[in-house]
C-alpha cells in the first residue's frame, strides 16, 4: 500500500484496500477555450501525480462539449504546457465530443426510464420557478408522456427548433435542498459550429451530464476535481447510477489554488488579451503557463510551488511570493552570473591610460567553480548603474558619492572627482581616479571600503532592452473585489517597466531565447522568446517572504 500524504490518497488507499479498484486511473479534462494557467497546474499535478505515484494511468481529455470559443489553437497549447511540466498521457488522448453519440443514447435511456423530460421553460422562467428552501421548484412539463419526450428530443437533435425553445431536464427532485438536483438541464439546443463536428449536432449535453459519462466510459476510478464541484457530486453519482455505463468512478474534490494579486478567471484573462492590455496569452505578466514560461519560470519551479502549497480541502489564499521563492531557489543554484547595467552612467578613470586594456577573471557561478570563469575587460571608460551614485547621498550610502571611495567589483578602488552634466542638469559623465594598487580585490591597509558596485567596460558591451515585470494587479485578495469595482480598476501601472539601451556584458550576445542568468546585484533574467535582444526579469534577488512554520 502506498503511504498517503493527503486526504485524496487516503480515499484511494481505502478503495484499494476494499477491493473496489485494483488499478488507479485518473484524468485531466481541460476546456479548450483558453490557455492553461497556474490554477490548472495544481489540478494537473494532482491528476497526473496521483496516477504516477500509484503506477496507474492518467488520460488527457479535452472538454469540448460546449462549442463556444473552443479552438484547436488551445488544444495544441494545452498539450505543450502539460509536456513542459513533465507529464505525458501516452496514447490516452480523448475529446469529450468523442462521446456525443453515447451521451445522446444515455439521454434517451433516461427518457425511457421516466427519468428525463423535455421542458419548455425559458431560462428566465426557470429562475422564476426555481423555488427556495421552503418552496419546491416547478415545471409544468414534468409529467409529459415518455413517447412525447422521445419525439421532441429526436426533433431537437434533428434541428427542428430554435435555440432556447426546449431543454432536456433530468427528473430527480424539485424539492431537493441541493438546487443542482432540482431537475437540472442536461441538454440544450445550440445551433453552433463545433470545432471537430462542424454542424452535425445542434444539441449539446451539459458538463454535469457529459462528464460522469465520459469518466465511466474511460474507466476512470477517481474523478479528481476542484471544490466548487462538491455540490455537484450528488448529480454526478445520480447520472452514473441511472444510465448503463460500464464503470462507477468516484468523485473527490480538492481546494482550488488562489494566489495573491492574481485572477485566474479565463474570462478576465481573455478580456486582457482581447483588449490589448497585455501582449497576448503569453505576456510575462499573465498567470498562464505559457506566460510564466516566457517570463523565465521553469516547469520544475512550478511543480515545486504546487508541492509546497499541498492538497487541501478548504480554499485559502497563497502568497505569490512563495512561487517567486521557488524559482529564485532554483536559479540561485543553476543560473550563470552575468553583469548588466540597467541605468548606465559613464565613468572616466582619469589616471588610467586611454590606450590600455586589461581583463579580470570572474566566476560564472561563485558556488560552482566547475563552471569556470570568464574574462571581463577593463578600460579607461566604464559604465556604472545610476542607483550606485548619489550626488546628495542619504545616510549610510556606501556607494559612489562626491569625494567618496568605492570598490569596483573584482577590480580597483575608485574615488569620485569631477561630475560633468548636460544642459538639462542630467549627469553626462563622472570622472574618478583609481588606486591602481588595489586590483582584483586586493585590500589596502588602514582603509575600509564598505561599498562594492558592478561595472562594465564602455567599449565591451551590448545594448538591450530589459523588461522589469511585477504583479498585474494591485488587489491583494481578488476574492474581495468591491461590488462597485472591476478587476481592471486594480491594474498595476508599474506591472512592466521597460528599460531601453541597457548595457549588458558582451558574452550575452550569444544568449539564446529562454536562456536564464543572474544579473549580478540586480535579479534573475531570461532572454525573451519573442522579441530579439530583450531580457525579462523573472524575479528579484531577494524578498522578505518567509514561509509559515
Amino acid at each position: 500500500m502506498v503511504e498517503a500524504s493527503n486526504f485524496i490518497e487516503e480515499f484511494i488507499n481505502e478503495d484499494l484496500a476494499s477491493g473496489k479498484v485494483t488499478k488507479i486511473h485518473t484524468r485531466f479534462p481541460p476546456e479548450p477555450n483558453g490557455y492553461l494557467h497556474i490554477g490548472h497546474c495544481k489540478a494537473i499535478t494532482i491528476d497526473f501525480g496521483v496516477a504516477k505515484k500509484y503506477e496507474g494511468l492518467c488520460n488527457l481529455r479535452m472538454d469540448d462539449t460546449n462549442p463556444a470559443k473552443e479552438d484547436t489553437e488551445y488544444v495544441d497549447a494545452i498539450k505543450e504546457d502539460i509536456h513542459w511540466l513533465g507529464f505525458d498521457w501516452g496514447d490516452r488522448f480523448y475529446y469529450g465530443s468523442d462521446y456525443f453519440e453515447k451521451d445522446y443514447e444515455y439521454a434517451v435511456e433516461l427518457i425511457n426510464k421516466g427519468l428525463a423530460y423535455v421542458c419548455e421553460l425559458t431560462p428566465d422562467q426557470m429562475d422564476e420557478y426555481r423555488g427556495d428552501l421552503t418552496h419546491p421548484a416547478i415545471s409544468p412539463w414534468r409529467d409529459r408522456p415518455i413517447e412525447e419526450n422521445l419525439d421532441l428530443f429526436e426533433r431537437m437533435k434533428n434541428g427542428e427548433f430554435p435555440d432556447g425553445k426546449y431543454t432536456l431536464r433530468a427528473k430527480i427532485d424539485l424539492a431537493s435542498g441541493n438546487f443542482w438536483m432540482r431537475d437540472p438541464v442536461i441538454y440544450r439546443i445550440k445551433h453552433m459550429h463545433h470545432h471537430r463536428h462542424g454542424n452535425k449536432w445542434c444539441i449539446y449535453p451539459t458538463y454535469d451530464f457529459a462528464h460522469p459519462i465520459q469518466d465511466a466510459i474511460e474507466g476512470i476510478t477517481h474523478s479528481l476535481c476542484s471544490l466548487e464541484f462538491e455540490i455537484h457530486r450528488p448529480l454526478y453519482n445520480w447520472v452514473v447510477e441511472n444510465v448503463s455505463v460500464p464503470h462507477t468512478p468516484r468523485q473527490i474534490e480538492f481546494a482550488r489554488l488562489n494566489i495573491t494579486n492574481t485572477v485566474l478567471s479565463k474570462r478576465f484573462l481573455r478580456s486582457m488579451v482581447e483588449s490589448g492590455t497585455v501582449d497576448g496569452w503569453d505576456d510575462p505578466r499573465m498567470p498562464t503557463l505559457c506566460g510564466l514560461r516566457r517570463r523565465g519560470y521553469t516547469g520544475a519551479s512550478i511543480l515545486d510551488f504546487c508541492s509546497r502549497v499541498g492538497v487541501a480541502k478548504a480554499n485559502s489564499l497563497v502568497d505569490i511570493r512563495l512561487m517567486e521563492a521557488c524559482i529564485r531557489d532554483e536559479l540561485n543554484e543553476s543560473a550563470p552570473r552575468r553583469i548588466a547595467v540597467l541605468d548606465p552612467i559613464k565613468v572616466v578613470i582619469d589616471n588610467y591610460p586611454a590606450d590600455k586594456s586589461e581583463t579580470f577573471e570572474v566566476p560564472n557561478h561563485p558556488q560552482h567553480p566547475e563552471l569556470g570563469t570568464r574574462a571581463l575587460p577593463f578600460t579607461r571608460e566604464i559604465y556604472i548603474d545610476a542607483e550606485d551614485f548619489a550626488e546628495v547621498p542619504p545616510p549610510k550610502f556606501f556607494r559612489l558619492k562626491p569625494d567618496g571611495e568605492v570598490r569596483l567589483m573584482g577590480a580597483y578602488i575608485i574615488k569620485c572627482g569631477e561630475i560633468i552634466k548636460n544642459e538639462d542638469g542630467s549627469i553626462k559623465e563622472i570622472h574618478v581616479t583609481a588606486d591602481l594598487e588595489t586590483g582584483c580585490g586586493i585590500p589596502v591597509d588602514g582603509r575600509k571600503i564598505k561599498g562594492t558596485i558592478h561595472w562594465l567596460s564602455a567599449a565591451n558591451t551590448i545594448d538591450a532592452d530589459v523588461m522589469l515585470y511585477d504583479n498585474l494587479l494591485t488587489l491583494e485578495d481578488p476574492s474581495k473585489l468591491p461590488e462597485d469595482k472591476e478587476y481592471t480598476d486594480y491594474l498595476n501601472p508599474e506591472s512592466v517597466i521597460k528599460k531601453s539601451s541597457c548595457k549588458l556584458e558582451l558574452s550575452l550576445v550569444d544568449a539564446k531565447p529562454g536562456d536564464k542568468f543572474q544579473f549580478v546585484r540586480t535579479g534573475y533574467f531570461c532572454k525573451d522568446t519573442k522579441n530579439n535582444n530583450t531580457f525579462n526579469r523573472i524575479v528579484t534577488l531577494k524578498d522578505g517572504y518567509k514561509p509559515a512554520k
